[in-house]
């Protein structure tokens, strides 16, 4: 997505406007239309996105006491069908939509955190484990029933995965004596990795979405100049009606 000014944004009950590009409720389906520029090499990226929740979640999670920064699980479990103009980017499968919020940068209140979002019989299992600055840590395992309904779980232990690209240091939640792997790269940067693992959550064997994020790597002055070159900005972009 291209970093814009205020005056590319507009909102409404059921739409929200980022310069060409909207997400849109139409009934059941978050209907996501994408109008962008790529980086480092320029080209469109357009097409739709179709995300469709077996059901909604009423929580949000505090990941520090003072509600400065906040987990939003609005549909762990969902269906999507992908049309991109790119070849090979139109397929249908197992889906979800999250968000974080916050009040404060994310590298002044954190060090380190992982996150993964596990297909379990039912609906699906999420983990947030996060190291904060001040010496303390967090530690979420929630199973999400299909129709949306949460409850805490028991986590597995922390187990090692190896390392990105980028040599960012990995774990995550998995039963003792299981071996989680990746099976697939989807993201790799120097702070920053995003990859789908196969991993073993209470005797189920699973493949889901993975996160890893070093926010001291990210604080370093020679990162955040990397951030400028990978993300296109547009600061007077407006809407024409």
């Amino acid at each position: 997505m291209t970093d814009r000014g205020a005056s590319a944004l507009r909102l409404s009950e059921d739409r929200m406007e980022i310069g060409p590009s909207s997400m849109t409720w139409d009934r059941d389906t978050l209907v996501i239309d994408v109008d962008e520029m790529t980086t480092p090499h320029p080209g469109k990226l357009q097409g739709q996105i179709r995300l469709i929740p077996t059901g909604v979640t009423n929580i949000e999670v505090p990941l520090k006491d003072d509600g400065s920064h906040v987990w939003r699980p609005f549909a762990p479990t969902a269906r999507i069908d992908v049309d991109l103009n790119r070849k090979g980017w139109q397929w249908s499968g197992h889906g979800y939509f999250d968000a974080n919020f916050g009040t404060a940068a994310l590298e002044d209140d954190f060090s380190y955190w992982t996150w993964s979002r596990m297909p379990v019989r039912g609906g699906s299992a999420a983990f947030y484990d996060a190291e904060r600055r001040d010496g303390s840590s967090l530690a979420v395992a929630l199973k999400f029933a299909e129709n949306g309904d949460v409850e805490q779980m028991t986590p597995p232990p922390k187990q090692r995965v190896s390392r990105s690209l980028w040599a960012v240091h990995r774990e995550t939640r998995s039963d003792d004596g299981s071996n989680p792997r990746q099976i697939k790269a989807m993201l790799d940067a120097p702070f920053y990795t995003r990859s789908v693992l196969r991993t073993t959550i209470h005797g189920e064997e699973t493949d889901g979405v993975h996160e890893a994020l070093d926010l001291n790597r990210f604080a370093s002055p020679l990162i955040k100049p990397m951030l400028a070159v990978r993300v296109p900005r547009r600061k007077n972009w407006t809407f024409k009606n």
